[in-house]
């Protein structure tokens, strides 16, 4: 069976125009757009993954609530975070209206998984309450308890939101989560903008030969356990381990980070395996040149 990936743009995300790309010419403090003016400001598309293979269908992420359609209720929900990053979310955007479209009802879905919990990724679990399982992993739960302004634990009251452990040695830091233990979905541990942050493998039917072919100094260490090669095509959703071509290209990592280091090398890591030959592209959640649509691969 093939793997059909459908990226939905869940609205878009405002902010200061220094927050995606972290150059050291930046003012200090200026992704905050602490007295920085209208100009400054940039809107940047809000995504969330629906990917069906042989395991079920499964989403990823969940974009915005329709809470923040009236700024009174955007400011409310957006609290604290709300100077430094605004929603926008026109009607029909929001994820449980484009499953709805679909035909696709939250019970229906066979799992969610949060790629890490920061409020535009997971404003929308309330909408979604209903999935079987929704699944973040255990190093962002815990970055939930150890760093509380960057997170707004009302989004997901309610909701039976559970964690995963690492069960593969795979990313740059040898840590991922095989979902199904296949490697058809691995959620892939790229810490550095927020403690338990994860890319994501999604692996379709096997490469062609003559990418098989190339010269295996071309294949990206960490995409499989040492020993083992899957030939599988694949995109790599790298969520906000880099936000768009400027970080691909030229190595700018998120100004919003808890570890500088190790955003840096996670995304370095992104960048070596976007030139495997398998890898079919990178697909970064806050990128306005990635169209919405499907992909079948």
């Amino acid at each position: 069976m093939s793997t059909t990936l459908e990226i939905l743009h869940t609205g878009g995300v405002i902010v200061d125009r220094t927050l995606p790309y972290h150059r050291p010419a930046d003012p200090p403090l200026s992704w905050t757009h602490i007295l920085r003016g209208r100009g400054d400001l940039v809107t940047a598309p809000v995504s969330a993954y629906l990917i069906e293979n042989s395991r079920g269908l499964t989403l990823i992420d969940t974009g915005w609530h329709p809470v923040n359609r009236g700024r009174l209720g955007q400011i409310a929900n957006l609290r604290h975070q709300y100077p430094v990053n605004k929603a926008d979310l026109p009607d029909g955007q929001a994820i449980d209206e484009q499953l709805e479209e679909r035909g696709i009802r939250p019970r229906d879905l066979d799992l969610v998984l949060m790629s890490h919990l920061h409020c535009d990724h997971a404003d929308g679990l309330r909408l979604v309450g209903e999935a079987p399982r929704i699944l973040v992993s255990r190093p962002e739960a815990e970055g939930v308890r150890a760093s509380r302004p960057m997170y707004l634990p009302h989004e997901w009251d309610g909701v039976d939101l559970r964690t995963f452990s690492w069960n593969t040695p795979v990313g740059p830091y040898g840590a991922g989560y095989d979902v199904f233990g296949d490697g058809s979905l691995v959620m892939v541990a790229v810490p550095g903008h927020s403690r338990g942050l994860c890319a994501t493998i999604v692996r379709g039917k096997r490469a062609d030969d003559g990418a098989l072919d190339e010269d295996r100094s071309d294949r990206a260490e960490g995409l499989e356990e040492p020993g083992r090669e899957d030939p599988r095509s694949f995109y790599l959703l790298t969520s906000d381990a880099g936000y768009g071509r400027p970080s691909f290209d030229q190595g700018l990592r998120p100004s919003v980070v808890v570890s500088a280091a190790q955003a840096e090398r996670s995304l370095a890591w992104v960048r070596r395996v976007e030139h495997d030959p398998r890898c079919l592209g990178l697909i970064a959640n806050h990128d306005p040149e990635v169209e919405p649509g499907v992909r079948t691969f």
